[in-house]
């Protein structure tokens, strides 16, 4: 071979050699820095703590301690109106209510939150358009105590429904008013914890609750009925009382399959009270013994009957609204006088 082609041949291998050694520096050179950054620590923040929203406060949110932490907040950025961590007791902030909305991981200031005994404590409790009604009830109508500040409830009436005939009154049950949120049980809006640090359990005589007006308005009538009863409601969303909300249109649900517009649909559904279309027990559906319609007063030439209204196989089922309506049957005669129409039994005086 000519020594002149041997001498390039050594020469371009010379060259790649070098080629590829400084491709190989350059590329460990620029990985090496974002090694080093990705390895090194956090600089921690120089300031004090501060308490933190662990999660989204609306207006009218009662506090608990899981809504609350401390954080270190850099201290140029400290406001007189923070809670620190040195001059803070959390437990005593607890039942306060949010004024103002706060977004989750931001500072809890003073002027956000109104502690209870302070003016306007109720009236922030109180979601828009919302109403606050209390709410007289016995130790066992109260789930024995167990009902606290924030939790969600269903209303039940019991009463005795009485006839014109022979026999005892009727019994009936029904849950009234569904998913109201407890704003207070007596004077209390917190909850007490005990030096184990569990929720203390203490009974209650009333209870005050949030309410739409028109349903305010049904529980101040309900209570002259007869007895009202607190039936506590689980955590879980209820998918049965969903799809009825859908049907009837008291929820609206969103066109497209946005996530954020299906979870406002849930919290609207988990926060509103609801009412009508009660669900109701007679004494028969106890016990064998007892009545499930009860017989109303005899008229001349006809009976009448009382039953609550829908009950299945009575006279008039689902017509009318309030249980226990008068049913009048047997013949009449309408006698007309002018625009007054009076209905007389076959037999009556005029």
């Amino acid at each position: 071979m000519d020594s002149r082609k041997v001498i390039l041949l050594v020469g371009a291998l010379i060259v790649a050699g070098l080629t590829a050694f400084f491709a190989r520096t350059l590329m460990m050179g620029s990985a090496a820095p974002q090694a080093n950054a990705m390895g090194m620590p956090v600089a921690p923040v120089d300031g004090p703590e501060v308490l933190v929203a662990t999660r989204a406060l609306p207006v009218g949110t009662i506090l608990d301690a899981t809504a609350l932490q401390f954080k270190p907040w850099p201290k140029e950025l400290v406001d007189n109106a923070y809670y620190l961590r040195t001059t803070t007791d959390v437990k005593a902030l607890a039942g306060t209510v949010v004024r103002n909305p706060i977004t989750a991981g931001q500072p809890l200031t003073q002027g956000a939150l109104v502690k209870p005994g302070d003016r306007g404590f109720l009236a922030a409790a109180l979601g828009p358009g919302m109403r606050a009604v209390t709410v007289p009830v016995s130790t066992q109508a109260a789930v024995a105590g167990f009902v606290f500040p924030g939790d969600r409830i269903d209303l039940v009436l019991t009463q005795s429904v009485a006839g014109g005939g022979d026999g005892p009154p009727l019994k009936v049950s029904e849950t009234v008013v569904r998913n109201m949120r407890v704003l207070a049980t007596d004077q209390r809006t917190d909850n007490t914890v005990g030096e184990d640090g569990k929720t203390v359990v203490k009974t209650f005589s009333t209870v005050t609750v949030e309410a739409t007006p028109k349903i305010a308005e049904q529980i101040a009538v309900a209570q002259t009925l007869g007895s009202l009863s607190l039936s506590l409601r689980s955590i879980a969303d209820n998918s049965t009382e969903l799809e009825e909300a859908i049907a009837s249109g008291a929820v609206k649900v969103p066109n497209s399959a946005d996530p954020k517009a299906e979870k406002a649909m849930m919290v609207q559904l988990a926060t509103q009270p609801t009412s009508g279309n009660p669900s109701f027990a007679t004494g028969a559906d106890v016990s064998h013994f007892q009545r499930r319609t009860v017989p109303g007063k005899p008229a001349e030439g006809g009976t009448a009957v009382i039953a609550p209204a829908g009950a299945p196989g009575t006279p008039g089922a689902g017509a009318g609204n309030f249980p226990g309506a008068a049913i009048a049957m047997g013949p009449v005669v309408r006698i007309a006088r002018g625009n007054n129409v009076t209905a007389v039994p076959v037999g009556g005086k005029n």
